[in-house]
């Protein structure tokens, strides 16, 4: 027996393949239709970045607390003990350590964001996906860290007799901000990166340098009204203060600091999206 060939107008007519790929920029409403549609690759290498993380290592996803224990303990001590710098009257380990917890979320954020194209250079030159991806992916894991993390430290403030109040229903919300502007600037960096490989030698420094200017370990009380307005110039500084005041019931940064943070932050993050989408067809050819 034999398949008969079709008949009628339409045989022998070319099949319209699944899909098309033209030269251009994809529309930006069927850019987000094709992320929705590769939402399975962004689970399955968001597993492979956090089994490979913690891969070989003694302590495993312990590492996820002792990091932003030791680190509060240090900054903790420099800046409360020996700077003797204001801490609203929280103590200063708790003070530090809330500070690190989403601190870290933002460091972390932007330092993978910055290289997972070039970290994943055999799979941006050969196979076809939206690079967005990329980032995305490497966000799942800086969210789970910081719950486990966040957990670590509502078991501390029990313990010491200062659980949070119901402003701790906004977390959610300081941490999509903090999200928001690492993800816009990682993404922008990763983008320029991909052409300036310098770039991400001088991230993590520029990072570091930003730790300090922010307050982590330190109230913002500490700095001099003279220099408040350039100091709230880094849009990190609403965002800690919103954080830590859900947490510890410190004072939260009036309306005329914190609004411009959360417009920053959230176009900061258009702004790093929209220029990978417009640079990402160009990426197979440098990197």
């Amino acid at each position: 027996m034999t398949d008969q060939a079709p008949s009628g107008p339409t045989a022998g007519a070319p099949q319209r393949p699944l899909l098309v790929i033209e030269q251009g920029s994809t529309p930006l409403g069927q850019y987000l239709r094709d992320l929705f549609h590769y939402g399975d690759l962004i689970r399955v290498m968001a597993l492979r970045d956090l089994k490979l993380r913690y891969r070989q290592t003694a302590l495993g996803a312990v590492w996820v607390v002792v990091q932003p224990v030791l680190s509060a303990a240090i900054l903790g001590f420099v800046f409360g003990r020996v700077a003797k710098l204001s801490t609203d009257g929280v103590p200063i380990f708790l003070f530090a350590y809330a500070g690190m917890v989403s601190w870290n979320a933002f460091n972390q954020t932007v330092t993978r964001t910055t290289s997972s194209l070039l970290a994943n250079a055999a799979l941006v030159s050969k196979i076809f996906f939206p690079r967005l991806i990329l980032p995305l992916a490497s966000t799942a894991g800086v969210v789970i860290d910081f719950v486990i993390s966040l957990v670590v430290l509502l078991g501390i403030l029990v313990a010491a007799g200062r659980a949070p109040g119901v402003a701790v229903l906004l977390l959610p919300v300081w941490l999509a901000l903090l999200l928001l502007c690492s993800l816009g600037l990682g993404t922008l960096a990763a983008s320029l990166s991909v052409r300036y490989r310098d770039l991400a030698q001088i991230t993590p420094v520029l990072l570091q340098l930003l730790l300090y200017a922010s307050p982590v370990a330190y109230a913002v009380s500490a700095v001099p009204d003279r220099y408040l307005t350039l100091y709230y110039l880094n849009p990190l500084v609403a965002l800690l203060e919103g954080f830590r005041w859900s947490l510890l019931g410190t004072s939260l940064p009036d309306a005329s600091r914190l609004i411009p943070s959360i417009v920053f932050s959230v176009a900061l993050f258009v702004v790093g999206m929209v220029t990978l989408e417009k640079k990402e067809r160009g990426f197979a050819d440098v990197i």
